[in-house]
């Protein structure tokens, strides 16, 4: 079941919004990819998707009505209802038992999709948009969203492996529990394996730096990352029976390891900020690179609402 309905304010129907998947769309190609990989996640979650297209032109002040002397169905308002049209079809063909909502909302897009993941279970957008220049790997809202979204943040990028693991990126921190979750409840909703990695960097123990009298021990330090990496599962394992883990204790500089494991998942989930993150950056390095680089789909977490609920 599908519905269409235009609007040039933000709706205000805050308790119908609540709970849905919402999608941002500019009729880029990347864009598309999101509608359908956005409705199979609505379909998981049993809620409805909101198809979501933010108008900026209104705000500049320029003719949005079709010219006296061209068309009658040209103009910036019938080519944004078109876009939303075409999105709507795309979404149906993927997944025809979703109910499906579109709407056009006034404004530029960081602003629109993050006020609209205040309401949702998700948002997913694409990785590139129709303004990215050739050889940007990752459009600005993209990256906005996931360092300012108010709920979970799916980028559709790279080439996921369909009957692949979620690929989850463990590093121990109090932060990291959401993406923990959230990982976790995918898993669930896919019938998928966990693949819980935590990587660490031996060399970063010892080196000419390092007092003269250091003591290393590799195995006793080893012993606390796989210790690390336990406890961090420890409570979700309990809670989702269904999903078999496996446990990874990767060594090596994070980004580059979790980027070439990020080849074999169907989806790739890391939190927003990490161990060793400095106080007020909202995105991590290791999330902004595996936002750039990954092999597959990225979920962005942030830790500021955790909901096993909602899946994030």
């Amino acid at each position: 079941m599908t519905e269409f309905e235009t609007t040039l304010v933000a709706k205000t129907d805050d308790k119908r919004r609540k709970g849905q998947v919402v999608v941002g769309v500019d009729g880029s190609p990347s864009s598309l990819a999101a509608v359908a990989v956005a409705a199979r996640e609505a379909r998981m979650r049993g809620c409805a998707l909101r198809i979501v297209h933010a108008f900026l032109w209104p705000m500049l002040r320029v003719p949005l009505e079709a010219s006296p002397l061209g068309p009658p169905d040209g103009g910036l308002r019938n080519e944004a209802l078109r876009l939303l049209r075409e999105a709507v079809a795309h979404a149906a063909k993927a997944e025809p038992d979703v109910e499906t909502t579109s709407t056009l909302i006034t404004g530029e897009p960081l602003t629109v999709l993050e006020k609209e993941s205040e309401f949702a279970r998700l948002v997913v957008v694409g990785s590139r948009g129709m303004g990215g220049f050739i050889g940007l790997l990752l459009g600005s809202t993209a990256v906005h969203l996931s360092a300012h979204g108010k709920c979970p943040v799916l980028v559709v990028r790279g080439a996921p492996v369909a009957d692949g693991p979620v690929l989850l990126a463990v590093d121990g921190s109090p932060a990291g529990a959401a993406a923990v979750e959230f990982a976790f409840a995918e898993a669930s909703l896919r019938g998928a394996e966990l693949l819980a990695c935590h990587v660490w960097n031996e060399r970063l123990y010892v080196g000419p730096a390092d007092p003269p009298n250091a003591v290393y021990d590799p195995d006793r330090l080893r012993d606390a990352e796989e210790r690390l990496l336990a406890e961090a599962l420890a409570g979700c394992a309990e809670r989702y029976p269904d999903v078999r883990v496996t446990r990874k204790l990767l060594t090596g500089r994070a980004r580059p390891v979790l980027i070439e494991t990020s080849r074999q998942a169907q989806l790739t989930v890391v939190g927003a900020r990490g161990r060793g993150g400095f106080t007020g950056l909202l995105l991590g390095s290791v999330s902004q690179a595996l936002l750039h680089h990954a092999e597959s789909p990225v979920a962005i977490v942030r830790a500021e609402k955790p909901s096993p609920e909602l899946g994030g």
